[in-house]
């Protein structure tokens, strides 16, 4: 793995991003959801970011890393992102087993850090997993850790990234299981005009929208997507992709979504949903 992002030197005052979500892996490469094979659609997403002449300085794993709650598929998940040769930060989905998860990871050497400082800016990640349920929630703990960080350093802009969808995304199935305690964590961010950028994923599909005076960002799963507006649950013909972002000095992001370029990745459109195992 790459070195810790927090000795990054930053060059023209940009931190650059990229953004792997909700792999679903399991422990064998036969293995499919939702007619898509996971660990297949995983290792060309790396493939095609290795051939990418984008620059970043770290990647974000932003949950539902494993489908089967294995070792074997962190261990495939961590096998194919220590090719990026990039430090990688990681928090939980609702599918993910957290203890094994951090085992699994640690022993891979990817980075169980949960905030780091960066040039002008701190990026702190947030474990929204609800136990049993695929809903989010942030625990009294966790909703601390960000008061206490943005509180102590006012002059960073910040990045906060999760899991789950904060505000309703417009598909009726999907927001039944957003983040419960939304109100609390805004009020967080309310508190200090710093913190104006969250990135999430869980739900499968680009997202870049202004709510409550943050912008959001979602980016789409390595595997599946998620039809946008669809009251019942509804897949999309749209590729795996992921996230790159740049991080200014001035408190701005630019980033960009990118795609497989050849669609070998088709679900089963006519799948009516899948098992959750948390």
């Amino acid at each position: 793995m790459g070195a810790d992002i927090s000795k990054l030197t930053v060059k023209h005052n940009v931190i650059n991003l990229l953004q792997v979500t909700d792999t679903h892996l399991f422990a064998t490469a036969k293995k499919d959801l939702l007619g898509v094979k996971t660990q297949l659609s995983y290792r060309h997403v790396i493939d095609a970011i290795l051939q990418n002449q984008q620059p970043f300085d770290a990647v974000l794993a932003t949950g539902d890393i494993s489908q089967d709650n294995t070792p074997a598929s962190y261990q495939y998940f961590a096998q194919h992102i220590k090719r990026l040769n990039k430090p990688c930060y990681w928090l939980p989905g609702n599918h993910d087993n957290i203890p094994l998860m951090s085992d699994a990871l640690r022993a891979e050497g990817v980075l169980a850090d949960k905030y780091k400082i960066v040039g002008d800016w701190q990026i702190i990640l947030l474990d929204s997993q609800l136990t049993g349920s695929p809903a989010g929630y942030l625990a009294p703990e966790q909703l601390l850790l960000l008061d206490e960080q943005l509180s102590a350093h006012p002059d960073k802009y910040a990045l906060v990234v999760l899991h789950h969808n904060v505000y309703p995304v417009g598909c009726k199935w999907l927001d039944q299981h957003l983040l419960r305690n939304a109100d609390a964590f805004l009020a967080i961010l309310e508190k200090h005009s710093q913190a104006n950028h969250v990135l999430f994923g869980h739900v499968h599909q680009q997202l870049d929208k202004t709510y409550a005076g943050i912008h959001f960002m979602a980016s789409p799963s390595t595997c599946f997507q998620f039809k946008p507006h669809c009251d019942e649950f509804t897949l999309d013909s749209s590729a795996p992709g992921w996230r790159y972002l740049q991080l200014y000095s001035d408190g701005s992001i630019n980033s960009q979504v990118w795609r497989l370029s050849n669609n070998d990745f088709n679900p089963d459109l006519e799948s009516k949903g899948y098992s959750y195992s948390g």
